[in-house]
């Protein structure tokens, strides 16, 4: 682990301790102050955590949200949340996340007390594993310009590993195909008893790269740079508690893609193979005009 992959990823636990102006109001820092677009997963994780801070007794089950404008990293954001209801069960809540007096993100979460019931799920992709394959920004160094279609946002380290069935810059990687599997690991220990917290960092690592999934059809197509894309509405159900301390299969898949949007589904499985969470996401997927 380097030092800026441990930095990011004891940032990401530092600004999940979001600051409660007041009663449903609470605000929050950034990953960087470098003058940047807001990563959206940093934002539905802390309109997550905003939410959890107004429950008992309940976990995250179901999220719903909307990427309204682009944030900045040069100002903080201040999450608003709305008790919408408190039932034995389930409980919701509606989160704004504001920024320059604008919402630029709304969230719907629902949280249930833990119930007993029926227990089946689709099996894990046969895909090797993690220990078997290379470190994805280790590899992108390693090609330094010899891959024109390798983004320069390979190379940036994450508070999470992650690890390619698809190693970066390889023939198969280049094909057009529909599907990108890959094992993620959070850099830092978090005690699987602290659900609330790792349920929030499974919503972050939830928007890495969904939308540019839904380019893969088309590589052969249109250059990487030559896209513009950005995500616009997220939705993830956690169906287990998740084994933050282990590597989860983060796999990737795009349905269709049209009128500049592109459709991407995705699921999180543990090293057992137990299918943790699902996640759809559509996106921009704009060409860029010449």
């Amino acid at each position: 682990m380097t030092d800026v992959a441990n930095t990011r990823a004891k940032r990401l636990l530092e600004i999940l301790d979001l600051e409660k102006i007041e009663q449903n109001l609470y605000l929050g820092s950034n990953e960087t102050s470098t003058p940047l677009r807001l990563f959206g997963g940093q934002v539905l994780s802390q309109a997550a955590m905003a939410a959890y801070r107004t429950v008992e007794g309940v976990h995250l089950h179901s999220l719903h949200g909307y990427f309204i404008r682009a944030g900045t990293t040069t100002r903080p954001v201040l999450y608003e949340v709305e008790r919408i209801r408190d039932g034995r069960s389930f409980t919701t809540r509606r989160v704004v996340a504001i920024q320059n007096g604008e919402a630029i993100f709304n969230l719907d979460a629902s949280f249930q007390v833990a119930e007993p019931g029926f227990d089946h799920a689709h099996p894990m992709p046969n895909v090797p594993l993690p220990e078997e394959l290379e470190d994805d920004v280790e590899v992108a160094h390693a090609l330094m310009d010899k891959s024109p279609h390798l983004s320069p946002m390979a190379k940036i380290e994450r508070p999470f590993e992650m690890r390619s069935v698809f190693r970066l810059g390889s023939d198969a990687w280049l094909q057009d195909r529909f599907h990108s599997p890959s094992w993620i690991r959070f850099r830092e220990s978090v005690d699987d008893a602290d659900q609330a917290l790792a349920r929030c960092l499974l919503a972050y690592a939830s928007d890495m790269s969904l939308v540019s999934t839904g380019a893969l059809p088309h590589q052969s197509e249109v250059p990487r740079e030559d896209l513009q894309m950005a995500s616009l509405d997220h939705a993830l159900w956690i169906h287990r508690d998740v084994p933050l301390d282990q590597w989860l299969l983060f796999h990737k898949r795009t349905s269709t893609a049209q009128g500049s949007r592109g459709m991407v589904h995705a699921d999180f499985h543990a090293e057992n193979g137990q299918l943790i969470a699902s996640v759809t996401q559509e996106g921009l997927l704009r060409v860029k005009a010449p």
